[in-house]
């Protein structure tokens, strides 16, 4: 709450005659088009994420193993960056076109020329090939862990694949569904560089240019806060919509039909073509630009710091965001904390340049605040602030990621039931061994699945990381961005290239942890773990 009651705050002061101006040219065509993208996004990732899950989920084709991680993958690109590269690749003159124009004899540049990605459908496809692994691996989990008694009854009465799916797979992964496509339009909504360069003006790049352009901090402020109150409304519907689902049967991971033929193929390239277009060929352009670059002057010799800052903000920044996620997912199932995690997923919905800047208006207002406290009770002056010390950074990561953990795990609070809680309660357990002894062993994938996404968002975050970003500290995002700023954005491919080689690392530990987890899963059913041996006493 610190950066939207500074927000709220600052918006109070009122920005003159700018928002009528506002008001009449600004947002209505701001509204317009952030709607038609977000629309054009869900479409995308739910259509993409959840077909891609339900395939590696319930059949064995091909290169089922490979893919089901591969298509982590795109999870490891920046948005602004697959934007920079498509915008390179599909070119007028760029490799694909005058392939194109060779193969068909044309020398004219301008004989044949496609659409032009700058446009509201080419962000929507860039973004929508890079955002759908949040729906994919909500969908996974749901699908993989989901009560396989139903779908094997189905089976035996008949049913094909296309019911399966319909009338029991979906409504069963609906709550892990409305949870991932969230995530990915929040995080469509909080875009500004990938939305910008490709010409899409959506409410956030308005908040930008009313900040930036026009000097009005107050009016970005009033704007953000009405992007807040937008996204919490639609939270909230989303929530109340997953009250009316329930769950019945065991979480007994379900045996995959094995498909042959070409039903396999078919699956094996479904599967293959969102990994293409959403990471290789933009990690392939990076990979050629920054050959270009090593090849004349090698290496930057500072390439190694970048990488160590990027991973040791990022780390403290997962596990900050994932302890407080856990909280509040755990106070919600036994308590009456639903209002306190629908406040800690409103972070999301600032963009990470506003969140930064409402964070240094009240870090610095308590910075003051101390300084004048310490100065009362000693004559050494204060060396330790909140800002420019790298906490700051950290909590503006907890602040916009922790929708991750807390709707996540929330989710897979709901796919377990009530009668953990309910066993255990009646031996006596009290709510902090609950938690340690039930929750936390059935909760692994989740947990790991969160710490490593949010690791690899807050490797990508950009806004937020250069204004709160200790003096003199560069990371891989800082470093791009600088590079870009220059106009020589081919120096910043190296910068890029390990930016997503690093979170890539992160996303391929996705599917071994998944993985263990299930296994784990498959022990504790056929072979269920005694009682401890205080329930035992308390229960005789």
């Amino acid at each position: 709450m610190l950066p939207v009651v500074a927000l709220s705050v600052v918006a109070a002061h009122g920005s003159g005659d700018l928002w009528p101006h506002l008001l009449r040219y600004v947002l209505p065509g701001a509204l317009i088009e952030t709607g038609l993208f977000l629309l054009g996004v869900g479409v995308v990732v739910v259509l993409v994420g959840t077909a891609t899950a339900w395939l590696v989920s319930m059949y064995q084709f091909p290169f089922r193993r490979l893919l089901s991680w591969a298509l982590l993958l795109p999870l490891a690109m920046p948005g602004y960056i697959a934007a920079y590269a498509y915008l390179d690749v599909l070119h007028p003159v760029g490799p694909v076109q005058s392939a194109l124009r060779a193969m068909l004899g044309i020398t004219d540049p301008r004989g044949l020329t496609l659409p032009d990605i700058r446009s509201l459908g080419g962000c929507i496809l860039v973004l929508g090939l890079v955002l759908y692994p949040y729906v994919y691996l909500s969908a996974r989990t749901a699908f993989a862990l989901q009560a396989a008694d139903s779908l094997w009854a189905a089976r035996s009465l008949g049913a094909s694949g296309l019911y399966l799916f319909r009338h029991i797979g979906l409504p069963m992964a609906r709550p892990a569904l409305a949870v991932g496509l969230s995530l990915a339009l929040m995080e469509a909504l909080n875009d500004v560089g990938a939305s910008e360069f490709l010409g899409v003006r959506t409410l956030t790049v308005s908040i930008y240019v009313t900040w930036l352009t026009r000097g009005s901090l107050e009016g970005a402020a009033q704007i953000a806060l009405v992007l807040v109150g937008l996204v919490v409304v639609l939270l909230s519907l989303e929530r109340w919509g997953r009250k009316q689902y329930g769950f019945i049967g065991d979480v007994r991971p379900y045996d995959p039909i094995v498909l042959t033929g070409a039903r396999a193929c078919l699956a094996t390239a479904t599967c293959a073509i969102p990994i293409a277009f959403g990471f290789l060929v933009p990690a392939s352009h990076l990979m050629v630009k920054a050959w270009e670059r090593v090849s004349v002057f090698g290496l930057p010799p500072e390439l190694g710091t970048w990488i160590a800052n990027s991973a040791w903000f990022a780390s403290w920044a997962a596990m900050a965001t994932v302890f407080c996620g856990l909280i509040l997912a755990f106070v919600a199932r036994v308590g009456n904390g639903g209002a306190f995690l629908r406040l800690g997923t409103m972070g999301y919905a600032l963009p990470g340049g506003v969140a930064a800047v409402g964070l240094i208006i009240a870090l610095g207002t308590l910075d003051d605040g101390l300084g004048a406290l310490w100065r009362l009770i000693s004559d050494a002056p204060l060396r330790w602030t909140a800002l420019g010390s790298g906490v700051a950074l950290i909590l503006a990561c907890v602040v916009r990621f922790l929708a991750i953990p807390a709707a996540g795990l929330d989710a897979a609070y709901a796919r377990l039931g009530t009668d953990y809680d309910n066993a255990a309660r009646g031996l006596g357990c009290h709510s902090g061994r609950l938690l340690r002894s039930i929750h936390l062993p059935l909760l692994t994938w989740p947990l790991g699945a969160a710490a490593l996404l949010v690791f690899i968002d807050a490797m990508k975050e950009l806004p937020a990381t250069l204004l709160l970003r200790p003096v003199n500290v560069e990371t891989l995002a800082t470093a791009l961005y600088g590079e870009a700023v220059r106009g020589t954005y081919e120096e910043g491919a190296v910068a890029a290239l390990a930016l997503v080689f690093v979170a890539m690392l992160a996303a391929a530990l996705l599917a071994p942890l998944e993985h263990r987890a299930r296994r784990r899963v498959d022990r504790r059913l056929s072979d269920p773990p005694p009682l401890p041996d205080g329930l035992l006493r308390q229960s005789g």
